[in-house]
């Protein structure tokens, strides 16, 4: 049986990720990316074929030619903001183009897919932890989505027998661990990012939205999942798939969650620097808290967040954000 992995959107932050914990798998994985946002210099560990996810031909002449067993679809925008300004390319990106992947695997014959869905999802939830069962509403473009596309999947899976793993995630941060690849976005909106190149000389100060949430502190709280556990969860539902489990949708987190305050804290017991900041109004549609129940995932999975306790996730952005700096040409 071919041990070749699709992976849309590899060459972007979790797909690369994704695609070295596959390598080491001893699966061999394929990047289809376009290379708006993702980086060349990420696909390290299988071949690269540059186009659009929503070239059906080119989509399917790929699965062909490189024997592909199974899908991990990761390629997306992914601003929450940008997504309330431009409905309309979020739509088009994310869920049209799904459908052309999902119309390539059927005339392929492909029939596994492993989905990067979001939190998101969930919206505004009724309360905390948040589980897989619990209502999905979301309140943007970007998480409706991702709603979208697991809707999809899931009627994909009644009409075709697609099997399919959706894996809503909470916020990825970190970086691998041996250095090679990590977190570059323009513009840059997480927070670890934006903290660390504070803490580095690269930006001048931390915005805080919001510090007046029922909160310890005020601050938001957010549920840190690293980007390495993220990418081991990948692999641990493809081959959930592969020994014929049923299809899925599961929370990635650590069901604990840490508030923005702490996280800066964080960050300058860990750098030793100070990390100026600023407090600016709550941001629309940001809840006070969002945690997760992540029992489900190590239930069916046996997955466990090794990686994701607050000093490692930083420790490791940490010395992702001095190499990309070093690496970085004079006043660029």
């Amino acid at each position: 049986m071919s041990k070749a992995v699709l992976v849309t959107g590899g060459a972007g932050y979790i797909g690369s990720h994704a695609a070295k914990a596959l390598a080491r798998a001893g699966y061999v994985p394929v990047v289809l990316d376009n290379l708006v946002r993702g980086h060349r210099a990420a696909v390290r560990w299988g071949a690269l074929v540059e186009g659009d996810v929503g070239d059906r031909a080119l989509v399917a002449e790929t699965l062909r030619r490189f024997d592909i067993a199974a899908v991990m679809h990761f390629a997306a925008f992914a601003y929450v903001g940008e997504s309330m300004t431009r409905p309309e390319r979020y739509f088009r990106n994310n869920v049209v183009n799904s459908l052309a992947l999902l119309d390539a695997m059927r005339e392929v014959g492909v029939r596994r897919i492993v989905f990067s869905s979001s939190c998101a999802t969930y919206g505004m939830p009724d309360s905390m932890p948040i589980r897989e069962d619990m209502a999905q509403r979301p309140v943007n473009p970007y998480g409706e989505s991702k709603f979208m596309v697991e809707r999809m999947l899931h009627w994909e899976g009644l009409a075709h027998g697609l099997q399919h793993a959706s894996l809503r995630y909470f916020n990825a941060a970190g970086a691998d661990a041996e250095g090679e690849i990590g977190e570059e976005h323009d513009p840059e909106t997480h927070l670890i990012p934006l903290i660390l190149d504070v803490a580095l000389g690269r930006r001048a100060e931390i915005e805080i939205y919001g510090t007046d949430y029922p909160t310890p502190d005020g601050s938001a709280i957010r549920d840190y999942i690293h980007v390495g556990d993220l990418a081991e969860a990948h692999v641990l539902a493809l081959g959930h798939l592969e020994r014929g489990g049923a299809n899925l949708a599961l929370n990635l987190a650590t069901g604990e969650g840490h508030s923005v305050c702490e996280v800066i804290a964080a960050a300058e017991r860990i750098t030793g620097r100070g990390v100026a900041r600023r407090e600016a109004p709550r941001r629309p549609g940001d809840p006070p808290a969002l945690v997760a129940d992540a029992t489900r995932a190590r239930a069916v999975l046996g997955w466990t967040p090794r990686q994701s306790d607050l000093d490692t996730i930083l420790l490791t952005a940490l010395t992702w954000h001095q190499r990309s700096f070093a690496a970085a040409p004079a006043g660029g």
